[in-house]
């Protein structure tokens, strides 16, 4: 590794600084202009120079070493990338590459092809790695829960606020606000009638309320919202279901349709309550690792 700083270590570094030299109220980061002045002052042999776009087939972002007769490194985004809080996102993780990983593959990283790789491997972890860094630094977690309190029974709307004020993908504030409310919920993401991926809060998931997406595809439950899109324009605030639709008790699901991406997103909450069924929640690959790939 560059250092013996871990990801959040990083994140919150940065963020003090952030906080000290333009105030709490700094959101959206400039995390391009943060990139290379942060790097020319902390690491002045060896800093970002370049941060741009280009086409980049098959992958999101990459960070690469200069060539021989320049100094420092380049971040690269796929300039095809529609949408902004990706590109975002993308950048802050390549950061996150320069900050921990660039001693140890002095060539560079390229991201967004590699995903079929197990997560815990090297690489997932290195990339797992880049965007605990992304995410903490775009959305550190004091201010985001200054705007949700943990105890908060959540809407679309709130969470989307949340993701305009950081500049980063609905999914992304969703993983974000996932990782420390008290509330149990669990996000799906669904395609062509089964879940890809999932993610649970922690109590949620000690209730028993996840999908293990590792053990084979899931189909979605045809009386859900993500099932049936003539529900989907009356969704975003919320549609109760019954016990037996999603879990073994009532889940009120908030479902939008990312048409970019042709999937849909379920945010589905369940009241605070006693564990119903006793389960040791097996892990799924790291949600977040797929906030840079095109398979969300």
């Amino acid at each position: 590794m560059s250092s013996s700083f871990g990801p959040e270590r990083w994140a919150i570094e940065i963020t003090k600084l952030l906080n000290h030299v333009l105030g709490p109220e700094h959101f959206p980061i400039d995390v391009i202009g943060l990139a290379r002045e942060y790097t020319a002052q902390r690491f002045p042999d060896d800093p970002i120079t370049m941060v741009r776009g280009a086409d980049l087939p098959g992958f999101d972002g990459a960070l690469y070493r200069a060539p021989a007769d320049h100094v420092g490194w380049g971040i690269v985004f796929n300039e095809a990338v529609a949408s902004p809080g990706r590109i975002n996102f993308t950048i802050a993780h390549e950061f996150g590459h320069y900050l921990l990983h660039r001693a140890d593959y002095p060539d560079g990283i390229r991201c967004g092809q590699q995903d079929m790789v197990r997560w815990d491997s090297e690489y997932g972890q290195i990339e797992h790695q880049a965007n605990r860094f992304a995410a903490n630094l775009l959305m550190p977690l004091d201010d985001f829960r200054r705007q949700i309190d943990a105890r908060t029974k959540v809407d679309l709307d709130m969470i989307s606020q949340c993701a305009d004020r950081y500049r980063v993908s609905l999914i992304a504030a969703i993983l974000q606000w996932l990782g420390y409310t008290e509330r149990r919920a669990v996000l799906v993401v669904a395609r062509d009638g089964y879940i890809l991926w999932s993610r649970a809060s922690d109590p949620a998931l000690k209730t028993g309320a996840f999908f293990r997406t590792s053990a084979g595809p899931i189909e979605i439950p045809s009386a859900s919202v993500a099932a049936r899109q003539d529900l989907l324009a009356d969704s975003r605030g919320g549609v109760m279901h019954p016990a037996g639709v999603w879990f073994p008790e009532e889940a009120r699901e908030m479902t939008i349709f990312a048409e970019q991406y042709d999937f849909t997103i379920s945010l589905l909450q369940l009241e605070n309550r006693e564990r119903y069924v006793t389960l040791q929640p097996e892990q799924e690959e790291d949600a977040y690792n797929r906030l840079i790939t095109g398979r969300r």
